[in-house]
């Protein structure tokens, strides 16, 4: 089972979407914990949804793209791999509790058919690795990507501007201008 799907290539490593780079990948020891409400969170509900919540976690490799978050997990793990577009993280914070190790949590959109709900909630762990450089790259990454969908959406509303040829007018002689423009009178 795969939760917000990859593809993986033969040697179980991610394959590339279009245009996607590689910013990081760390290679081993990478703990991920999910907890997925059985029902989306409730407006008066604080945590989790009405009924219950499935608790996965699994051990593997992770990788951060220009596009992506992506786990994979070890053979035999409850699930095969996990994959977020950055935009679709809908919160993240570097935790450090005062006994065990720092930590990523984030809150995820699902994508459609991809195995989460609304309210899924992940943490990320590296069990010998620092984690302050990685939950800087992640932030780093995710304002950048969450930015370049804003230009891209605003663009596409806007559109190209609407060309048009100017009219001949009394003003001009054969597309040559014959009086100043307003203001320009002297």
């Amino acid at each position: 089972m795969s939760l917000n799907w990859t593809m993986l290539s033969p040697n179980r490593s991610p394959v590339p979407l279009p245009h996607e780079m590689t910013i990081t990948t760390v290679d081993s020891g990478v703990e991920l914990s999910l907890v997925i409400p059985d029902e989306p969170p409730s407006r008066t509900a604080t945590a989790g949804g009405s009924g219950g919540a499935q608790k996965l976690k699994a051990v593997g490799r992770t990788w951060l793209t220009d596009q992506r978050l992506i786990f994979v997990a070890q053979p035999n793990a409850p699930f095969e791999s996990f994959s977020v577009p950055l935009p679709s993280l809908l919160s993240t914070k570097f935790e450090q509790p005062a006994f065990g190790a720092n930590f990523l949590a984030f809150e995820v959109r699902p994508s459609t058919e991809g195995g989460l709900t609304d309210g899924t909630k992940a943490e990320i762990r590296f069990k010998d690795k620092a984690m302050f450089e990685f939950v800087s790259l992640v932030e780093k990454t995710r304002e950048r990507a969450i930015y370049m969908k804003r230009q891209a959406a605003e663009e596409e509303e806007e559109g190209p501007p609407t060309y048009t040829y100017p009219s001949e007018s009394s003003s001009t002689a054969g597309g040559v201008p014959t009086e100043n423009p307003p203001g320009y009178d002297m």
